[in-house]
């Protein structure tokens, strides 16, 4: 069989039972087995990739997920974000379009240890927009903010998704978590510059309202109190792994640690909502785990029927620039971001994207990053980005596809920006792994 019939064979049978409704972990599982009966010798094939898929399961590099998922579910769940919220709002005062600025720090925060960003879209937008249109917030102060947050969880670490797409991928994991602090900021910095130009252009899309004032005194213990100690723990781990003290994994522990003892200081820990936290990081581990099953002998299959190898040979046998490359990579990931779920699409594109990658000199941290924004970017894109019907469902009634859209696009243009000045200075992502 030519490598592009294997190619077509095993993409296709996925693509039809995921359009049969089938959970994409499982579709993958079920065209895995098809192929390894096809490929690699019937019913011992079948039990070789199997035996193989579960040696995957078992990297030391997995372990960071499950414990940023549970050091986000205690964050969520014992009432410690809303209280983040609730402190950076009171210290803004009467800033203009403080509410903005607060949904891009707090939910950024939130998105990055939840690592859902469908998630965290629904919980900002069920709560945040309703408060802010009854404050008199325009919908593009509102909705954007919310719709721009996942571009910054998906790079700044603590990020479940980064883990994963290193896990899968073969690449360091501290590194990549590691290469998202110094475009993660920039990115906050684009957009806390947006808010501010769309303030000054229309000082009516965010109306001042009067507020409690607070002494120097009072807002320096609110500060010291209510977000020192919650971003302390994120940046603690930051520091630990580029010192090189910790591992991810070790991380991820004292992570996770870290807001179990903030919660028990703050006497919001109770064994409901652990109960829930734990509930809800076991149900994304499970479903990741899967992913990684799924992916592991999907990759070994491209490989052995020859499909990966053919692949790349096509891809690079048209003589064009590795930026060109780049670009069209790009443009997959944005084209399937609309109808997919993001750990659907690493599962589908990185056992062809990173061979490929990697034969055009791309350096895999690099290019991890700028895969990682890419699929956030995707989520976004109109008209079928899935974060946009997300918001959707939770807004207010009476707010149309239409202004969703443009509250997006200044926040994707940001995003884009950050991609621009990737591809023009790499150092800005591998300068930090460097040390």
């Amino acid at each position: 069989m030519e490598w592009f019939e294997a190619l077509a064979l095993l993409l296709g049978a996925i693509m039809f039972l995921m359009a049969l409704g089938m959970p994409v972990a499982l579709a993958f599982l079920a065209a895995n087995i098809i192929g390894a009966w096809v490929f690699m010798g019937g019913e011992r094939g079948v039990g070789q990739l199997l035996n193989n898929g579960l040696g995957s399961l078992t990297k030391y590099a997995l372990v960071p997920i499950p414990l940023f998922l549970l050091m986000g579910e205690i964050f969520f769940h014992t009432g410690l974000g809303g209280r983040m919220f609730n402190a950076i709002d009171k210290l803004l005062g009467r800033l203009p379009g403080r509410l903005s600025y607060v949904t891009v720090l707090g939910g950024t925060a939130f998105s990055t240890l939840s690592g859902s960003s469908m998630g965290s879209t629904a919980l900002l937008g069920s709560l945040m927009v309703p408060e802010m249109n009854n404050r008199g917030y325009k919908s593009h102060m509102s909705i954007g903010p919310i719709l721009g947050t996942g571009g910054l969880a998906i790079i700044i670490p603590p990020s479940a998704l980064a883990v994963l797409l290193a896990t899968l991928a073969q690449i360091d994991v501290a590194a990549l978590l590691i290469a998202g602090v110094v475009p993660g900021l920039i990115l906050a910095f684009f957009y806390i510059a947006t808010i501010w130009i769309q303030t000054k252009i229309d000082p009516t899309a965010a109306p001042a309202y009067d507020v409690i004032p607070l002494s120097f005194v009072q807002k320096l213990k609110l500060l010291l109190t209510e977000v020192v100690p919650m971003v302390g723990v994120m940046v603690v781990i930051i520091v630990l792994m580029i010192n090189g003290i910790v591992t991810p994994s070790e991380a991820a522990a004292f992570g996770a640690f870290g807001v179990l003892i903030l919660a028990a200081a703050f006497r919001c820990l109770t064994w409901d909502n652990m109960k829930k936290s734990i509930i809800g990081a076991m149900r994304v581990t499970l479903m990741a785990y899967l992913i990684v099953f799924g992916s592991a002998t999907f990759s070994q299959l491209l490989a052995f029927s020859g499909a990966s190898r053919g692949l790349v040979n096509w891809a690079t046998s048209y003589d064009l620039a590795p930026l060109v490359m780049l670009l069209v990579m790009f443009g997959v990931l944005l084209l399937l971001g609309m109808f997919m779920e993001q750990i659907s699409i690493m599962l589908l594109t990185v056992p062809i994207f990173f061979p490929l990658a990697s034969t055009l000199g791309f350096d895999p941290i690099w290019f991890g990053l700028i895969m990682l924004l890419a699929l956030e970017i995707s989520f976004t894109t109109p008209p079928f980005g899935l974060l946009l019907f997300v918001m959707k469902g939770v807004a207010p009634p009476g707010t149309t596809m239409r202004e969703i859209y443009t509250s997006a696009f200044p926040f994707i243009g940001c995003s884009l920006l950050l991609v621009a000045l990737l591809i023009a200075f790499p150092q800005l992502a591998l300068w930090l792994p460097g040390l």
